[in-house]
């Protein structure tokens, strides 16, 4: 199978984007990426847009302003106008439309997870490195101002060493009900589940901040095995986990505790503690999804006797435009695209790549096999 190769030079700004499954309805393109794109109006344009059809692209094309609207995706990829592909569809999805941009040797980012589970996500990295172009996964929870702001608190010491670290959330869906046009989330054949989508993000922030998982443990279940479709009142089978639980140590030596429990709690949707020897820093937000909530951070140290509110410094503000709007659903998407953009007009290597996508599938792997076989799994550095 050929390639059109790229030379891998740096682009120019602006980048020139063209979105793959923008739709005139709304969706997490509409909401996240459009905001996130004109946020940095002059680092990227948004040329170009496909849609799941020719009349629905048209519809999105004459909403959002964007000269370029086609019915397919493979129309959208041949395009010179487009430097950088970002696919936003559902994840059974991902796997062809990443081909397709690669095989027109465009760079892509792709929403998260990157694939289908770790066979196809390996596969797409070495199509991307092979074709000589850059692939990007959209983990943006890390790139939020906030937990760059604790990632640097806790490098510069804030509280000691790092003994422990547990964390309980919400995924917000897979509880008692069901939206009609989300029943693919109920299979876990489709892998778009409570491990990888909420999950997945929020490991990866935790990662980012204190570290990699060297061995876990894990116990996963499905208790609601019947849910109810909340407009018709029809149920249907659910057969992703809502119950997934992973204990572990980390590569400093930190031991983790993860519980991710699927609808929403009357209680606590999440909450992230990280407890050290000389303080503890506590991280909430009103939902499991860490890659689209607004995130509170409160800390103490030393003799401090009670947490107190952190404020997180106008320096990690690198977007004037949204500054102080993270609740807005794009906040962190934001970031990350600025963060994308130096990596492909300066060849720098921050937002995580294929690769990286590669190395998070293989832990959502690696927990699912402890959950099914019962083993300690040792995670390979």
């Amino acid at each position: 199978m050929s390639f059109t190769v790229s030379a891998a030079e740096p682009l120019q700004s602006p980048v020139g984007v063209g979105i793959i499954g923008l739709s005139a309805r709304g969706g997490w393109a509409a909401r996240a990426h459009v905001p996130a794109l004109e946020a940095l109006k002059g680092k990227f344009e948004l040329r170009a847009l496909s849609a799941s059809s020719a009349e629905s692209a048209r519809a999105a094309g004459q909403k959002y302003g964007i000269p370029l609207a086609f019915g397919s995706a493979e129309e959208l990829v041949r395009r010179d106008e487009v430097d950088l592909v970002v696919v936003t569809v559902k994840v059974p999805h991902h796997r062809r439309l990443v081909e397709a941009a690669l095989h027109a040797g465009k760079h892509v980012l792709c929403e998260w997870p990157l694939a289908n589970g770790l066979a196809q996500a390996e596969e797409l990295a070495g199509l991307a490195a092979r074709a000589g172009v850059r692939g990007f996964v959209g983990l943006q929870a890390r790139a939020g101002s906030a937990l760059r702001y604790t990632r640097d608190l806790v490098a510069e010491g804030y509280v000691g060493e790092v003994l422990s670290t547990s964390m309980i959330a919400s995924g917000g869906a897979w509880g008692p009900t069901f939206s009609s046009g989300s029943e693919y989330l109920l299979d876990r054949d489709n892998g778009a589940t409570m491990l990888t989508i909420p999950f997945g993000h929020t490991i990866d922030a935790l990662s980012t901040v204190l570290g990699e998982f060297t061995e876990i443990t894990a116990t996963t279940a499905v208790r609601r095995p019947r849910v109810t479709n909340a407009e018709t009142g029809e149920s249907t089978t659910m057969t992703t986990a809502d119950q997934v639980a992973v204990t572990g140590v980390l590569e400093t030596g930190a031991v983790a505790s993860v519980h991710y429990r699927g609808g929403s709690s009357r209680g606590t949707n999440f909450h992230w503690e990280i407890n050290g020897t000389d303080g503890d820093l506590i991280v909430t937000a009103p939902s499991g999804h860490l890659q689209l909530a607004p995130v509170t951070l409160h800390g103490a140290r030393g003799n401090d006797a009670r947490l107190t509110a952190l404020a997180v410094p106008d320096t990690y503000e690198w977007v004037p435009s949204i500054a102080g709007r993270s609740d807005e659903p794009g906040y962190a998407l934001t970031h990350a695209y600025a963060d994308l953009h130096d990596d492909l007009t300066e060849g720098t290597r921050t937002a995580p790549d294929f690769g990286h996508a590669v190395r998070r599938h293989r832990l959502l792997d690696s927990i699912e096999r402890a959950a099914t076989t019962g083993e300690r799994i040792r995670l390979a550095p």
